[in-house]
């Protein structure tokens, strides 16, 4: 595939003006749909404008390259206006924006266009490249300044010449959307290397995947590392290694700078977090490191509370059938009245469950303080667990511990090399276990105990309005992100609960968000004209993700056209929430969809609820989505 196979005469303007970068946006994403390959356009636009909210992306000298990548796109386009007064487009170096090319990206995992949007991306960095665009008189004279300039490129590709040694300098560059700016940056960092004399390996993670990924022979050897980079990327591989982290649009516009900078060797050492999750080079905010450590303890607990929950739902199943055969009355030791439902409970299921809160506070200290901060967390969340504070103390133990760690690690910071070994063996453990234990017992259990029994007071004493409106926030809570804080912060709140044996909230939280995904399968099918050929085609599979309840299945039909998608989505998980509480149907299990459904108190209204969400999701598809025109 060639560029010119992406680009239609039809999507190309020559001698066009524009008041500002909005307007421009709008002329050249009009451009883009008269390729045909565009199912919504406003949903496409919302992409692009999105992708310039993130940061600019004009890459300096006269040049801009928006983009979108979604599943509005049918097909991979190229669009391109030439705008010879130029644009003011918020450009690095502030000249005004001449050529501009758009790129549209199918969000599938055919990336086979990919590298030609990456090989005109890169040949926009040369000058001569856009002079002949600009001094182009017609839309063929423009079409054939971009075959010259492909195959050239081409041919100095193939007669490039790869060096057996190993390059001093090496980096990575990514883009969230991996197509344009990774390779820009690619190309500006090898081009800026050969001008200074440097030898340099470049990783790109795009959308094709990484390439040409960094070995670990080259790593230990590189004088430096660059990371130009506005998204994830697996940093543990540089621990040690002195690394600089910068955006990709400085690996564009300040390359030579950037390997000056690495070659002299005056560059921070990059230590590398022990918690095994991948960095990012960009800094994150306080609320999103507290999430991401909140998410640390969660993810490490659920197993426990999965196999623990499960296996304990199980037992008190078992122990149902038990008494409904023999005409018994449940009494206190139901759950262990047979020897069966007795072993999962009380041997296996008890004591996986009874990990929860030790392993939540342990890894969310983990999370902040790495090693050093396990011990201090597991005691605190044990004592919240053999206490009064229950699930919200466990929380406050996991952050207590975490921080308690990165303050000793302070006064501690000037204790002699000789003594640095005694630090996590003796000071931190010691030091902070005492602490962390004085906190829980005298300040954390007093006061978080208190909240948390007036919190089950009052979850208890739930009935009618009150019970209706807990399930409609938490079901609705499920489909506001799908897997996302909102989603995550329900179903934490959920699962906590379950210690405490507020069941009921369980099964709100569960039905809540399976309905979306099933929703939205039903409807691909009974409103065909709603929805594009691929999205059609890929529409059942959500039947089967949403009776596992994986919500995350309605997040590409979300992401194209979120202003009806979620709206839908919402009110239908909030309707199945509510009547999951008004039927009284409770969930010892804190995950499985429709393989826990035996567990289920009150099954068959259970599947009511679910039904009847999932219906009302689907009418409002069907009724708010607009027909798509193919």
């Amino acid at each position: 595939m060639r560029i010119r196979d992406l680009l239609a005469p039809a999507s190309i303007a020559l001698n066009a003006s524009a008041t500002d970068k909005k307007n421009a946006i709008n002329q050249i994403v009009a451009l883009m749909a008269k390729r045909g390959n565009i199912s919504d356009l406003e949903a496409y636009k919302k992409l692009v404008l999105a992708r310039e909210e993130e940061s600019t992306t004009a890459v300096g000298e006269g040049v801009a390259i928006p983009h979108g990548k979604g599943d509005c796109v049918s097909a991979p386009g190229l669009a391109a206006m030439v705008v010879p007064a130029g644009v003011d487009y918020d450009a690095p170096d502030d000249e005004p924006v001449r050529v501009i090319f758009l790129i549209a990206a199918p969000n599938t995992k055919d990336n086979v266009h990919v590298d030609v949007l990456s090989k005109l991306s890169v040949l926009l960095l040369d000058e001569n490249f856009t002079k002949s665009l600009l001094a182009a008189k017609t839309v063929d004279e423009f079409l054939d300044a971009v075959d010259a300039a492909e195959n050239a490129k081409d041919a100095a590709d193939a007669n490039g010449v790869v060096s057996g040694e190993l390059p001093s300098i090496l980096a990575v560059t990514a883009c969230p959307t991996g197509i344009a700016h990774t390779y820009m940056a690619e190309e500006s960092l090898k081009k800026a290397a050969d001008k200074l004399g440097i030898s340099i390996k470049v990783e790109t993670r795009g959308t094709s995947g990484a390439k040409n990924v960094l070995t670990d022979e080259e790593i230990t050897q590189a004088k430096a590392i660059i990371v130009a980079a506005d998204t994830v990327v697996p940093m543990a591989r540089f621990d040690g290694k002195k690394v600089i982290e910068c955006h990709v649009a400085d690996g564009i516009n300040n390359a030579e700078k950037l390997l000056t900078e690495a070659n002299s060797g005056k560059v921070p050492v990059y230590i590398a977090k022990d918690d095994g999750t991948p960095a990012t080079s960009s800094s994150k905010s306080g609320g999103l490191s507290v999430y991401k450590h909140l998410m640390t303890g969660v993810s490490h607990m659920l197993p426990f509370v999965v196999g623990g929950g499960i296996l304990i739902a199980l037992a008190f199943l078992i122990d149902g059938i038990y008494c409904k055969m023999n005409g018994i009355t449940p009494d206190g030791t139901f759950g262990t009245m047979t020897a069966v439902s007795a072993f999962l409970k009380a041997k296996v299921g008890g004591v996986a469950f009874g990990f929860m809160l030790p392993v939540l506070a342990g890894f969310i200290a983990y999370s902040i303080a790495d090693r050093a901060g396990l011990a201090l967390g597991f005691v605190g969340g044990a004592i919240a667990a053999g206490g009064t504070s229950g699930f919200l103390g466990a929380l406050v133990a996991g952050f207590f511990a975490g921080y308690t760690i990165l303050a000793l690690k302070k006064c501690f910071e000037k204790l002699p090399k000789s003594l640095e070994g005694i630090k996590s063996i003796l000071i931190y453990p010691l030091l902070g276990i005492f602490i962390v234990g004085l906190g829980m017992v005298f300040v954390v259990e007093p006061i978080v105990g208190f909240i948390n029994h007036w919190l089950n007071v009052g979850l208890n004493n739930l009935n009618g309005a009150s019970g209706l409106l807990l399930g409609l926030l938490v079901g609705g809570m499920m489909a506001v992100d799908m897997g996302g804080p909102v989603n995550k912060a329900a179903y934490v709140f959920a699962t906590g609960m379950l210690a405490e044996g507020h069941y009921d909230i369980m099964a709100a939280v569960m039905v809540g968000g399976m309905c979306p995904p099933i929703a939205i399968a039903a409807a691909t099918l009974l409103f065909k004209n709603k929805f594009t050929a691929e999205e059609r085609k890929a529409g059942p599979v959500n039947f089967i993700m949403g009776l596992s309840f994986i919500t995350e299945g309605a997040i590409p039909y979300a992401a194209a056209d979120p202003s009806h998608v979620l709206p839908s989505c919402i009110v239908g998980s909030a309707v199945a929430g509510a009547l999951s509480m008004l039927f009284h149907c409770t969930l010892m299990a804190p995950h499985g969809g429709i393989f826990v459904f035996p567990v289920v108190g009150n099954p068959l209204l259970y599947l009511l609820a679910l039904a009847a969400g999932s219906a009302v999701s689907c009418i409002m598809l069907g009724t708010l989505k607009k027909t798509v025109t193919e």
